[in-house]
């Protein structure tokens, strides 16, 4: 992986109104292609994926749930979007500007549903749990 950046995007938001879910998934779409074109050298050797996009009522606030691998970079690369949101919502606005009335603020949170899955998957594997004998026979 090294020498490479891969931005990923999963569509995956399911609750809130059909509003809220179309424009997560604009906001979702248009914030991957952002990281992909304008960011690929700070994600270089990582794995940047957009998860889900989470609208808040009014449409003001998107929560983006990002996933990065390798685990040990996850900070940084939430640090290093906190200080370019700015410059992420000026692109957002110009890429989304003519089709929604508001462009709205952006909030970063790192999604940990892989390194929980992979956690339980770890705990499970170290269970002894016995071989079962099949049916018993009366």
């Amino acid at each position: 992986m090294e020498g490479k950046s891969i931005i990923i995007s999963d569509i995956c938001n399911m609750a809130g109104s059909k509003r809220q879910q179309q424009f997560s998934k604009l906001i979702q779409k248009e914030v991957s292609h952002i990281f992909q074109h304008e960011f690929s050298a700070e994600f270089l050797g990582k794995l940047v994926t957009v998860t889900d996009v989470s609208m808040s009522p009014d449409l003001g606030l998107a929560r983006v749930y990002i996933s990065i691998f390798p685990i040990n970079a996850s900070e940084s690369a939430i640090e290093f979007l906190n200080s370019v949101k700015p410059r992420v919502r000026g692109k957002l606005g110009r890429a989304i500007g003519k089709d929604v009335r508001v462009i709205p603020e952006l909030a970063f949170f790192l999604d940990r549903t892989a390194e929980t899955g992979s956690r339980m998957d770890s705990i499970i594997d170290s269970l002894d749990i016995p071989e079962s004998k099949g049916p018993e026979e009366d």
